[in-house]
């Protein structure tokens, strides 16, 4: 199986994942003859197309239940709650933004803000954000480089945060949990934390098929969330839960003219 092609190689972990149920970064490196940055970015497209979910080390197959979207309807979604979490900054905010690709749809949006101030622990963010035509401040947090997050983390990356106050911070989710919060495979939950801490406002952007997935790691507790930005899909059962934990909820809708 030496050699297939990017497409061929995906879906042959996907038609594995679902004999398996579970497959692991270090198993379909040696499986495909290729290097775990590789496999890693197979995992990530294969989550942002709907078609697994990613946890440390590895991916499992979607709940049951969840909803089967197509790549554009994944990407349609990450853009309109991009679009309204955008809608909460202000010119001259000081903001934190979180790896990941549903914060990551927020950044060309950013170009409409003036005097940012915006510290990530991505590297890919930080270089999006230098190339924005407004020139926002970019911090770096530095720390210990994380393969399966594909950001910093780690004791240095806390203090470098510790050291500023900010307005918001922006966060995405694997899951989100009605009773405990948003929730992650990746047990390294502690900078997310960190940057509740030194933000006065805490976004979280997630899509709402994200509900209930069966997802162990809790990174934030709705205490420490100021507001959810979702699509409209969220049931108004589940919103109405998440606001009785103080969260507000802005279910963002997409213009009705965009296809």
């Amino acid at each position: 199986m030496n050699k297939r092609n990017t497409q061929q190689r995906r879906r042959a972990i996907v038609e594995r994942l679902t004999e398996q149920g579970e497959v692991s970064v270090e198993e379909l490196k040696n499986a495909f003859s290729t290097s775990e940055v590789t496999i890693r970015k197979d995992l990530t497209e294969l989550e942002n197309n709907g078609l697994l979910l990613r946890k440390y080390g590895g991916a499992v197959l979607l709940p049951k239940d969840a909803p089967e979207l197509t790549s554009k309807e994944v990407s349609k979604r990450k853009k309109t709650i991009a679009k309204a979490a955008s809608a909460l900054i202000q010119d001259h905010n000081r903001i934190v933004i979180d790896s990941g690709s549903t914060t990551g749809a927020m950044l060309p949006e950013l170009n409409n803000k003036l005097g940012l101030v915006v510290m990530t622990n991505a590297l890919h963010v930080a270089n999006t954000l230098l190339e924005l035509e407004n020139e926002p401040t970019v911090l770096l947090t530095g720390g210990t480089w994380d393969r399966q997050s594909h950001s910093f983390q780690g004791k240095m990356a806390e203090q470098m945060l510790r050291a500023y106050n900010f307005d918001q911070a922006f966060l995405g989710a694997a899951g989100l949990d009605l009773e405990r919060g948003s929730t992650t495979f990746n047990e390294l939950t502690q900078l997310s934390k960190v940057m509740a801490e030194v933000a006065r406002d805490v976004i979280v952007m997630a899509e709402s098929d994200k509900l209930g997935r069966k997802i162990p790691n809790v990174e934030l507790p709705w205490q420490a969330i100021s507001t959810l930005v979702t699509d409209d899909q969220l049931p108004a059962e589940a919103k109405k839960t998440i606001e009785q934990h103080g969260v507000e909820v802005i279910c963002a809708s997409s213009p009705a003219n965009e296809s």
